[in-house]
C-alpha cells in the first residue's frame, strides 16, 4: 500500500526529500505546505545550486494551490497554523516536518490534531520523544510512537561512526568537531541574524565562523550506554554543503592501532556508513547519499597508558543529501511497523 506523505516545510531538507521521494513507488507526497508561494516553491525544486537541477525540472509547473511534476498535481497550502491543515481529509499518514517551526512533541501534536496519523521532525526535538538514527536504533520504534525525530545531519554522520568505535574500544569520553559548510541560518553580508547570534551574524562565505552543534549530546540519546560522555561544537567555512565530522575519544583497550580502527572500520561498510582511502576534499562528496564516509587517511592513535589510549576519526557527509537519504530510510522502516 503506498503511503501518503505531506511535507511540511518546503526548504532546502523538504525539497530534497521531495526529489527522493517522488521516485519511490512506496511513497506519494499529497500535499506540500510552506509560506513560499507556490510558483517560487517549484522554480527552486526545479534549480538547486549546490546539488543540480531536479532530474524531473522539465516536467515541473505550478499554479494558485498546486505543484505538478510530470503532471501529477499535488496540493499546495501556505497555512501557518499547522493544527488547520487538512490531513486527515487527504488522508496523510505521515508528516515530514521540515518548516523547523514544530521542533517538540507538543508543538508537532499539531500536525496530529490535523488528521496525520504520525509526525517524522527532520531535526532534534527534545527528549521526550525518540530520536533515531537509521541503521543504530531504528530497533527501538513501535508502532505506537506517533511523533518521531530523524536527529540532525551531524547526528546521523556521527552515531554509525562512534557506535562502531565504541564495539570496538569502549569510549570514556569524547569531543566532536564537525567542520561545516554555511547554512541559511547565517547572513550573507554582516548584519544582524533573527535570532540575535553575533557569530552568525558575519558574511558567510567570507569567514570561519565557530558555533555551537548538539549532535554529540544527541549520540547519547541514540546511544544510551554513551548518554553524558561526548561533547563537541562546529566550525561553520565559506563552502555552501559539504562537511568533515571528527571525533577525538579515550578509549580503553590493548594494542589499538590506526590501522586495526581502519580495519574495524572497513568491515563494518554498508548502505548508510561508507568507507574510503581516497583522499577526499569536501566537493567530492556532494550529493552522496551514505550517512558519512570514513576517512581512513584521517585517523590517529596516541597510547595514554596499557588501557587508555587517545584516537581520532573522520568521516565526510553532504548536510542535505546525506541527511535526507537517512530520513527516507528511517520513512521506510517507520512505515512498515
Amino acid at each position: 500500500m503506498t503511503v501518503r506523505i505531506a511535507i511540511n516545510g518546503f526548504g532546502r531538507i523538504g525539497r530534497m526529500a521531495f526529489r527522493q521521494l517522488f521516485l519511490l513507488e512506496e511513497f506519494e507526497v499529497a500535499a506540500i505546505n510552506d509560506i513560499a508561494p507556490p510558483d517560487l516553491s517549484a522554480y527552486l525544486l526545479k534549480f538547486d545550486t549546490t546539488q543540480g537541477p531536479f532530474e524531473q525540472a522539465d516536467y515541473v509547473d505550478s499554479g494558485d494551490n498546486y505543484i505538478s511534476v510530470d503532471d501529477i498535481k499535488i496540493p499546495f497550502f501556505q497555512e501557518s497554523d499547522a493544527s488547520q491543515l487538512p490531513w486527515g481529509e487527504l488522508n496523510i499518514d505521515i508528516v515530514l516536518e521540515c518548516s523547523g517551526a514544530y521542533l517538540s512533541k507538543e508543538k508537532s501534536q499539531a500536525h496530529l490534531t490535523a488528521g496525520a496519523k504520525s509526525v517524522v521532525i527532520s531535526a532534534p526535538a527534545g527528549t521526550d520523544i525518540p530520536t533515531i538514527v537509521y541503521g543504530v536504533n531504528e530497533n527501538i520504534l513501535s508502532n505506537k510512537d506517533t511523533i518521531i525525530s530523524g536527529a540532525s545531519c551531524s547526528t546521523n554522520a556521527l552515531a554509525p561512526m562512534v557506535k562502531i568505535l565504541n564495539d570496538y574500544a569502549p569510549i570514556k569520553s569524547g569531543m566532536m568537531l564537525v567542520v561545516h559548510g554555511y547554512t541559511a541560518t547565517q547572513m550573507l553580508q554582516d548584519n544582524a541574524q533573527k535570532k540575535g547570534h553575533f557569530r552568525r551574524s558575519r558574511a558567510a562565505a567570507e569567514n570561519i565562523i565557530p558555533t555551537t552543534a548538539e549532535a554529540a549530546t544527541a549520540v547519547g540519546r541514540v546511544i544510551p550506554e554513551l548518554n553524558g560522555k561526548l561533547h563537541g561544537s562546529a566550525v561553520r567555512v565559506p563552502v555552501p554543503v559539504g562537511c568533515l565530522i571528527t571525533f577525538t575519544a579515550v578509549v580503553m583497550g590493548s594494542n589499538i592501532t590506526a590501522d586495526a580502527i581502519n580495519k574495524t572500520m572497513k568491515s563494518s561498510a554498508s548502505q548508510i556508513f561508507g568507507y574510503t582511502e581516497e583522499e577526499y576534499v569536501s566537493s567530492d562528496i556532494v550529493g552522496n547519499t551514505f550517512a558519512a564516509i570514513f576517512d581512513s587517511t584521517q585517523t590517529l592513535v596516541s597510547k595514554i597508558n596499557d588501557d587508555d589510549y587517545q584516537v581520532r576519526v573522520a568521516a565526510w557527509f553532504d548536510n542535505e543529501n546525506s541527511f535526507v537519504s537517512q530520513l527516507i530510510r528511517l520513512l521506510k522502516y517507520y512505515s512498515d511497523l
